[in-house]
């Protein structure tokens, strides 16, 4: 009975003691086979513990060989985090946590393949005290690196496309406690990390091991195997999958090979405990949280004119440099026209994008924009309505009646709703003022200015400038033998 007991220490405990006694007891009848009595102790041991599940049904721990172990599931266990899920079945116990970045932190591939990068990862760490031991950490081994392998492969099918969501997504599973099954709890816990995250995956995860014990042309597969049935039975065979399918599959045998038959029963006995498993995971957590962590950091995506790019990036880098360090934004521009800002702080995200949408929108004709008045000339205030685009509010579309000045309506640093009309052949902005003002008092919306009266009496008490040279747009650039920069005549 020594080796059959639910608690993983206490059976080990008393196999222990009990192999100790015999080889005491043996030893002194067989002192010339004392060297080989432990193992054959241990054959012992496997051979019965394989009989009773052959011939009983009976497993280890007392369970039947379709039982799963108790499962306990708990989500929003550390609050700092961005998501984190706490997955239990029997002594085995994964705590996954889910973080949040910007494209920007995708995981770069260096290989002989053209650049590759990675948005989704997953790491998982085996330390020694999940297993009852005291010995320094080492770097990531084999099994590190194989059972984060795949557990992120078995979430890959169900991660939301980029254009859904811009997100680079990092989870993490720390083993605090194991008997058997590590990998596909990893899996169980990035499930529920990720949904606690609100990351709005395509369905749900789970994940389970099975077993097989074959004894004299007899066989039985055993569901969710703990590690003394991995260690003595013939196969571990790792299923996980949603409800409606499976997403990724591992087995290591220990004999030849694996009748049809064996190997449809395993599948459907995984089937069943993966749906009680989801299941039991629904029940605490039925669908990705609506709202983010307040921590995790909230992504835009906005699409702009490739050829505007360059307006973003700045000379040097120097403008998209300046947006983050005022906004505090992280921004990622793709050559395909996309923009991605990541900011924590909501209001230094939309400042951000306001920024980005200044630099890079174009003006529409037929629209009402609200502008500052940049420079005034004798015909006409130049408006900018958009960071760097500027047009002309001829005099005569100031107002709706006869002014004999600019000043009369509008000076620089005015704020003043003007309509775009016309961009002529030459590229130039036509606006015009009256015209914004009849369409919105026709739609009933107010007409927001700034004016300052102030700086008006001030420029209609001073003389007027004397006329320039030179027609209506384009005067202010001198004639046409003049260059406008100060050059002579031309000799020709």
């Amino acid at each position: 009975q020594a080796a059959f007991n639910p608690d993983k220490a206490a059976r080990e405990a008393a196999v222990d003691e009990l192999r100790k006694r015999t080889i005491v007891e043996l030893g002194e009848r067989l002192p010339e086979h004392v060297d080989i009595l432990g193992k054959l102790f241990h054959k012992k041991v496997k051979d019965r513990v394989r009989q009773r599940i052959i011939e009983e049904g009976v497993r280890p721990d007392g369970r039947g060989l379709k039982d799963v172990r108790q499962i306990t599931v708990e989500v929003g266990v550390l609050p700092r985090t961005h998501g984190s899920g706490l997955f239990t079945r029997g002594q085995t116990q994964a705590l996954t946590i889910a973080t949040l970045g910007s494209m920007s932190d995708q995981q770069k591939l260096d290989g002989l393949s053209p650049e590759e990068f990675k948005r989704y990862m997953h790491h998982y760490n085996f330390p020694p005290f999940s297993v009852g031991e005291a010995r320094p950490l080492r770097g990531p081994g084999r099994r590190e690196i194989g059972h984060g392998a795949l557990a992120e492969r078995a979430l890959l099918p169900v991660i939301p496309p980029v254009e859904e969501w811009p997100y680079t997504m990092r989870l993490v599973s720390e083993i605090l406690s194991s008997n058997g099954s590590t990998s596909m709890a990893s899996v169980c816990g990035s499930t529920l990390a990720l949904m606690d995250a609100g990351v709005p995956i395509k369905a749900p995860v789970a994940g389970i091991a099975m077993g097989l014990v074959m004894r004299e042309g007899k066989s039985a597969v055993l569901t969710d195997i703990q590690g003394v049935e991995d260690n003595l039975g013939d196969m571990d065979f790792k299923v996980a999958g949603t409800k409606d399918g499976i997403t990724a599959l591992q087995m290591d045998i220990k004999i030849k090979g694996l009748t049809h038959e064996i190997l449809a029963q395993a599948l459907e006995q995984a089937r069943e405990a993966r749906l009680f498993v989801l299941d039991k995971m629904l029940a605490v957590l039925p669908r990705p949280r609506s709202e983010m962590s307040n921590y995790a950091p909230r992504i835009t995506t906005i699409l702009i004119n490739p050829d505007k790019i360059r307006d973003i990036i700045g000379p040097g880098g120097k403008m998209i440099r300046k947006i983050t360090e005022e906004t505090g934004a992280q921004i990622d521009v793709e050559d395909d026209g996309r923009v991605f800002i990541a900011a924590v702080d909501q209001e230094a995200g939309q400042k951000a994008i306001d920024w980005i949408k200044g630099l890079t929108d174009e003006v529409e004709v037929g629209k009402i924009y609200k502008g500052k008045v940049v420079r005034i000339m004798p015909f006409g205030a130049f408006v900018e309505v958009l960071p760097n685009q500027d047009g002309l509010v001829h005099i005569s579309k100031l107002t709706d009646h006869r002014v004999d000045r600019v000043e009369e309506v509008a000076n620089v640093g005015d704020e003043i709703v003007v309509k775009a009309t016309e961009i002529d052949s030459q590229g130039r902005l036509n606006l015009s003022r009256q015209a914004a003002i009849d369409e919105l008092t026709a739609k009933g919306e107010p007409i927001e200015e700034k004016i300052d009266k102030e700086v008006m009496a001030t420029a209609l008490a001073s003389p007027p400038p004397p006329p320039r040279e030179g027609g209506f747009r384009g005067g202010d650039r001198g004639g046409r033998n003049g260059g406008g920069r100060g050059r002579g005549p031309r000799r020709d």
